[in-house]
């Protein structure tokens, strides 16, 4: 039987409008300074990284998000485990030329789990329209 690994990706408002944009299935590629895309292996370290760090960023809109998505298990296996912290601190690292792949092995497709919302964000519709 197969069996699928879940993990998750913290975004802020622009990736999520552009998973959206991908009817929900896909990442979009990485911006030329950004050689890797990094899933994280669980929900907290997710949401850590969703509310310290992309609702606080001065570069940010006040907002963070945490997607979640399955792979399947013989895929995830061809990643090493990264702990880049403390010990649920656990990534993958996945060249951003591996993404089209990567991609294509997302089971289901990509939901938002968690919102960190900041007093002065305003939702776009977009964004509002998945969360209901």
């Amino acid at each position: 039987m197969n069996k699928n690994i879940t993990l998750y990706r913290p975004t802020g408002a622009k990736e999520l409008i552009l998973i959206i944009d991908s009817g929900m299935k896909y990442f979009p590629p990485r911006l030329y300074w950004q050689p890797i895309f990094y899933p994280v292996l669980n929900f907290q370290y997710a949401a850590e990284i969703a509310e310290r760090w992309n609702m606080s960023d001065p570069n940010s809109d006040g907002v963070g998000f945490v997607t979640e998505f399955e792979v399947p298990e013989e895929y995830f296996g061809k990643f090493e485990v990264q702990t880049v912290g403390l010990k649920h601190h656990q990534e993958l690292w996945v060249l951003a030329e591996q993404l089209d792949e990567f991609n294509r092995q997302i089971v289901s497709g990509i939901r938002v789990s968690k919102a960190f919302v900041g007093s002065k964000f305003v939702m776009p519709e977009k964004i509002n329209d998945i969360l209901k």
